[in-house]
């Protein structure tokens, strides 16, 4: 069966905003205060550099295109487990691992201590199992003939 690809992107873009959300709530009010810190104690200045307008962007950018690939992902599984959010969480996991030994780099460069890292991955799963549920709902393999 072929993956629906309008589907992938509106189910895609929908995951994506729910990412931003999230990223938002929990950069400003969250984490953001500590992250700060550390990006400063790091590299003077680093965390103004980080939002900018032109790193605001990527942040949109790298979360939209992270929430096409998640539907993706979910698509690509759902003839193995089935559609639903059982399916959703599994394709959310995958991202998410990936995502936390992209991260483990920051650790190992002493840009973040073990403990922000670890508030990170927990957002972050959070975050993608939010917009894997989100998306999912919006994706289908029916294709319209």
């Amino acid at each position: 069966m072929r993956m629906n690809m309008s589907k992938v992107l509106v189910g895609g873009v929908i995951a994506g905003i729910v990412m931003l959300v999230v990223d938002f709530i929990s950069n400003m009010y969250i984490l953001g205060p500590k992250a700060n810190a550390e990006m400063e104690a790091f590299k003077p200045g680093l965390s103004a550099t980080m939002q900018q307008g032109s790193g605001m962007i990527g942040y949109i950018f790298v979360d939209v295109i992270l929430g096409i690939v998640l539907i993706w992902v979910y698509a690509a599984i759902r003839p193995r487990f089935g559609p639903g959010p059982k399916t959703a969480f599994i394709a959310a996991v995958m991202l998410w691992l990936v995502s936390c030994v992209s991260y483990y780099g920051y650790l190992q460069m002493g840009m973040m201590s073990t403990a922000l890292w670890s508030e990170f991955a927990l957002v972050g799963l959070i975050s993608l199992s939010l917009a894997a549920m989100a998306g999912a709902k919006f994706y289908s393999e029916d294709i319209a003939t």
